[in-house]
């Protein structure tokens, strides 16, 4: 393996406090060492990186990879090379898979297809119960022994405390969170959108911000009751951001994600019965949106997840009612949020990357989102002056589900390193 050399570029890596022009040698795997005007070693691939930020690679807690069982609509190889594409070293895939990733085995037989991809690493989610049925436990000792990182029943929610708080409970032996879908299933049942003045105009059946907060607020208290990690998946109300807001006070051990389209979008992208913002939760409302920016500014949400849900490109097609939720969100999350959090002053830039690799990593205990000597060498270089237009048919993806098509947006990775390999060019699909 090459040493590589990324010089002059504008290094920020949150874990350390650190904002400066300095370079980064990266050997054997690992970073080497970063400072300014380091010499580089005999045969380095040396890559003059000024003008561009240096960074740990961006982590993703929540993506939807669909193999086994969808591999139609995305594969593990074709979604890591979306992720690559997109600055994402690491991400974490969800068990709604077919079969469900419930035991021993389906985990390491995504461990093995990501290895074989050779690309982002993946870190499997395995199902909190068999099947995700809400019945019974999965064996999470053997999902663990096998390389899950954390268990979540994915789109269906632990409808059961007492099975919620059970896996709270066991979850504690193996040093692991429980992730939720937080959604109470009797209200939600049948919604298809935000339940506003938007769904009542459009004659559709809403889910309403309750919904999510219920569940919530039941997980908190199952939290604080067991002492067990609780996270949170995709938070999309101002009511659950005060919930956080005030566990987080009393020391409840409780982490929560927010993706780039509830940050960015509300009900109202839903006009024209437009499948393509038809999700789960639901886009809200614009005081949603704000009281969401500004718990991730200030921690109380802890970091930004894609929710990357990949579908068939006729899927999307159908009627309102009957569409999938979901969206394609790898290769569209840092240009949304660089875009509109960024350079729409809500965040640093300092503060985006935190929220994109340091912070998602703290909040799963993973590996990744520091550039400190010694550490992996996932670095992503990120070009936060390219302006690009999102065209879904240049995705890596298979899928072409995205709300941002045709939106401009500025930033994107230029370079994208994993254990001091280059998975990702940044020249876009021809370089493939």
């Amino acid at each position: 393996m090459r040493p590589l050399l990324l010089q002059g570029g504008r290094v920020i890596d949150p874990s350390r406090s650190l904002d400066q022009t300095m370079d980064v040698l990266i050997q054997d795997g690992k970073i080497a060492a970063v400072g300014t005007g380091l010499g580089s070693p005999d045969g380095a691939d040396v890559r003059d990186v000024r003008g561009k930020v240096v960074a740990p690679g961006l982590l993703d807690v929540h993506v939807h990879l669909r193999e086994p069982g969808n591999e139609d609509v995305e594969t593990i190889a074709s979604g890591t090379r979306a992720a690559a594409a997109g600055g994402f070293t690491a991400v974490c895939a969800m068990p709604n898979t077919d079969p469900v990733t419930d035991n021993q085995a389906a985990v390491g037989f995504i461990v093995r297809q990501a290895a074989r991809a050779g690309l982002t690493r993946v870190y499997p989610i395995g199902a909190i119960s068999v099947g995700q049925k809400g019945e019974q436990l999965s064996e999470f000792g053997e999902m663990v022994g096998a390389g899950a990182v954390a268990v979540s029943d994915d789109g269906k929610p632990v409808a059961s405390s007492h099975m919620m708080r059970t896996a709270l409970e066991y979850a504690q032996t193996f040093g692991i969170p429980v992730a939720d879908h937080c959604e109470e299933p009797t209200l939600a049942a049948g919604g298809v959108m935000h339940e506003g003045l938007v769904a009542t105009r459009l004659g559709l059946k809403g889910i309403p911000a309750a919904a999510e907060e219920i569940m919530v607020g039941r997980d908190i208290l199952l939290a604080e009751l067991t002492g067990g990690h609780v996270h949170l998946c995709h938070m999309s109300t101002r009511g659950s951001v005060e919930l956080i807001r005030r566990a987080k006070e009393r020391g409840v051990r409780v982490t929560a994600e927010v993706t780039p389209h509830h940050l960015t979008l509300t009900d109202l992208a839903c006009e024209g019965y437009d499948t393509q913002a038809k999700m789960n939760p639901p886009l809200r409302e614009a005081a949603d949106v704000a009281a969401l920016r500004a718990a991730l500014k200030d921690g109380v949400i802890d970091c930004i997840a894609s929710d990357h849900a990949p579908h068939a490109y006729d899927a999307k097609e159908a009627a309102f009612d009957d569409a999938p939720f979901g969206v394609a969100g790898l290769e569209t999350a840092f240009g949304v949020a660089w875009t509109e959090l960024v350079e729409g002053g809500v965040l640093t830039a300092a503060e985006l990357i935190a929220r994109m690799s340091t912070a998602p990593a703290a909040a799963l205990r993973l590996p990744g989102g520091s550039l400190k000597p010694g550490a992996p060498a996932d670095v992503v270089v990120l070009d936060v002056t390219a302006r690009w237009t999102v065209d879904p048919v240049t995705f890596f993806s298979k899928s072409r589900n995205t709300p941002f098509a045709g939106r401009t947006l500025t930033g994107r990775a230029a370079l994208t390193v994993v254990g001091g390999t280059v998975v990702h060019p940044g020249e876009g699909p021809s370089a493939a």
